[in-house]
């Protein structure tokens, strides 16, 4: 495939790209708060087979508090959120939401004064 074909990135990688454009929208608005935040994408939750076992959700995201060696990070789990969305045309807006509602969790804010147009696309 050709660079400039749609098909050269893969699944991940669009993936990846919607996260750092989620996560670039919100340093936009919200600047230095957000400075030595990481943004992660891994494909599933740890302890999933777990979560199966027990009925429970498995979760879109999560949001690991800052230690000593390192910043918070906020983690988005790729497979739960694909299959979790029913139109592959709104991944991007679900990725987004999922970004800002782990963003709100760790700057103690409601996902709605974090940004604007949080789930207000579909």
């Amino acid at each position: 495939m050709l660079p400039t074909l749609p098909a050269y990135r893969t699944r991940s990688d669009r993936f990846d790209e919607f996260v750092m454009d989620s996560a670039q929208r919100l340093h936009d608005i919200w600047g230095k708060p957000l400075d030595g935040v990481r943004f992660a994408v891994e494909e599933i939750p740890p302890n999933l087979e777990q979560l199966v076992a027990d009925r429970s959700p498995a979760p879109l995201g999560s949001y690991t508090p800052p230690t000593e060696d390192e910043g918070p990070v906020i983690t988005l789990y790729r497979r739960v959120v694909e299959q979790a969305c029913p139109v592959p045309e709104e991944l991007q807006d679900l990725v987004h939401d999922v970004v800002v509602e782990h963003t709100a969790e760790m700057l103690g804010v409601a996902p709605e004064t974090l940004d604007p147009v949080y789930r207000r696309r579909y």
